[in-house]
């Protein structure tokens, strides 16, 4: 445009004769291929480092599968973001170390449930139909007492085995059911824990919109300890509204409203990183169903997202949303110190 329009002088063949620059036409060097594009030159062979021949005809060790059994590497599998979790240790029990470690007897029912098998409820189902042996005895009472690491068990004949205590950390995503099933299908957070043998539970719950650490284990007394609300394990949100909150606000929830169920109050609230907008961090100890949620739309506020950053001392950093991880032993030793 700064010239009319028009191509200079030298971007146009017409000022040159309508011809290629020599250096664009073969015929500027008699129609040939330059020496290094030809393998003429060369005596029509390939390179060296170009020919399997110099290196006995076969494929570099890297390059072919029967190096390494005949199998493709993980990273070269489709399939392998979905079915491998990402760097993920083993969880650090001790060695022998079982649900039933310090425990004189149980019921039988908890006791198969410690297995893994299957629930307790079922448990007593299969007690019922004269499945369940206890030292070679068959069970006719669920409340039958076993000793742990010294009474065998066995349903139809296969022996129960205690599992080790298990404990992960998963950074829960949008839609996603916090239960073991769904009925309709709609993918839940044991569905995201995939390459776990052992039969795990969620302790407490988030909603199906609610994002951040939940808390997944077999360990049934220490999830029981953790959800009662006498224990006052801190929860910690990051609350997005779509309007901006005034400190008179807060403060009411700091100061405790009365809900339909009962009395509730923040233990600490403020904006994140102090400034003043539509982000909110708010501290509970409730377990009480939504009451995050009911909290502010209490006061007329409708929540954007929310986010839960933090559960007793475990807290989500370094784990990607979708993501999980063991607890190392540091964590889990103070997770059993919750009080």
């Amino acid at each position: 445009e700064g010239d009319g329009g028009e191509r200079r002088p030298w971007q146009n063949r017409e000022d040159r004769g309508g011809e290629r620059r020599p250096w664009q036409n073969r015929e500027g060097n008699g129609g040939e291929r330059r020496p290094w594009q030809n393998r003429e030159d060369r005596g029509g062979e390939r390179r060296p480092w170009q020919n399997r021949e110099d290196r006995g005809g076969e494929r570099r060790p890297w390059q072919n599968r029967e190096d390494r059994g005949g199998e493709r590497r993980q990273w070269e599998r489709k399939d392998f973001r979905q079915d491998t979790p990402r760097k993920i240790p083993r969880y650090p029990s001790e060695p022998g170390e079982t649900l039933l470690e310090n425990v004189d007897s149980v019921r039988i029912n908890r006791y198969i449930a410690s297995t893994g098998f299957c629930s307790r409820r079922k448990a007593d189902e299969y007690i019922k139909a004269g499945q369940v042996t206890l030292n070679g005895k068959l069970v006719e009472a669920p409340g039958e007492q076993v000793v742990p690491g010294k009474d065998q068990v066995r349903i139809a004949g296969q022996l129960m085995i205690e599992e080790q205590p298990v404990y992960i950390l998963l950074n829960k995503p949008k839609n996603t059911i916090t239960t073991l099933s769904d009925p309709e299908g709609r993918q839940t957070v044991i569905d995201l824990v995939r390459g776990v043998k052992e039969r795990v539970f969620p302790v407490g719950r988030l909603d199906r919109n609610t994002t951040g650490i939940l808390l997944l284990t077999n360990d049934g007394a220490l999830g029981k300890r953790l959800t009662h609300p006498s224990h006052k394990v801190r929860k910690i949100y990051h609350v997005e509204l779509y309007d901006v909150p005034r400190r008179e606000d807060l403060q009411k929830l700091a100061d405790g409203i009365e809900l339909e169920d009962g009395f509730i109050q923040a233990d600490r609230i403020d904006y994140v990183d102090d400034i003043v907008g539509p982000k909110v961090g708010i501290e509970v100890h409730s377990g009480r169903n939504r009451i995050v949620r009911r909290m502010f739309e209490h006061l007329g506020f409708e929540i954007k997202s929310l986010d839960r950053v933090a559960f007793g001392p475990l807290e989500t950093k370094g784990v990607p949303r979708g993501e999980w991880r063991y607890l190392d032993s540091k964590e889990i030793t103070q997770l059993r110190k919750q009080k």
